[in-house]
């Protein structure tokens, strides 16, 4: 049986090698800590609305009734990853670009990125088990 080398067929003469295109991309890192997972999960109970700044009569409203809304969370890396997990457990993987965006820049990796959604649709596959059984 013969060996092809096929990453040798996008090779250019003279040039450096490049890689083939299904190569694998490094990711970055794709662990949390024990912390972020508790994000995570906390992230499951807040709702969408969670997510928007209230608006001046929500917010007078609020003052007026003693209606406090949901904080945001004081480290803004923890808060990038919670707005996502909030997307994540309402909506699947439809993510809003500007909250990828913001989880990257955060300082978390598309190897994150990709943990994140992974673990979140298996426990919502899990719950939807669950209570059809």
């Amino acid at each position: 049986m013969a060996y092809l080398n096929h990453a040798s067929a996008f090779a250019v003469a003279g040039a450096h090698a490049v890689p083939a295109p299904w190569a694998a991309q490094d990711e970055g890192h794709t662990e949390f800590s024990p912390l972020e997972w508790t994000v995570i999960a906390l992230a499951r109970r807040d709702p969408i609305s969670s997510l928007s700044e209230p608006g001046p009569v929500a917010r007078a409203l609020g003052s007026l009734f003693g209606l406090g809304r949901q904080s945001t969370l004081a480290d803004p890396q923890l808060e990038a990853l919670r707005r996502l997990a909030v997307h994540a457990w309402h909506k699947g993987y439809k993510m809003p670009v500007s909250e990828i965006k913001r989880f990257i820049a955060a300082g978390f990796s598309a190897g994150q990125y990709e943990t994140l959604l992974a673990s979140v649709a298996n426990k919502r596959v899990e719950r939807r088990r669950s209570v059809a059984a």
